[in-house]
């Protein structure tokens, strides 16, 4: 199992497999976060980890009444294959 941590202070959400860490950096103005870079090293590419930090990023916004602006494109596309997550876009 992935567990995914939140740290606020550096923007990002992470997690840390085989003292390799991947996340998804963001930037919070108000109730918007711009979710900006996503990174996950090439030995744990195709794992799924990107994914799931992701969900865990988005399911954040939601509960805390966020919207979002997927500046990253691989969040972009998340969102794309994911339609439930459309009403968190800031329009």
């Amino acid at each position: 199992m992935i567990e995914v941590i939140h740290d606020i202070e550096k923007q990002k959400f992470y997690a840390v497999i085989d003292d390799l860490e991947s996340h998804l950096e963001y930037v919070k103005v108000n109730n918007v976060l711009n979710l900006i870079h996503t990174y996950v090293p090439n030995a744990l590419r195709g794992k799924g980890i990107a994914s799931k930090i992701v969900k865990v990023a988005l399911t954040y916004a939601e509960e805390n009444n966020l919207k979002i602006i997927p500046s990253c494109s691989y969040v972009a596309a998340y969102i794309q294959r994911h339609k439930e997550y459309e009403e968190l876009l800031v329009l």
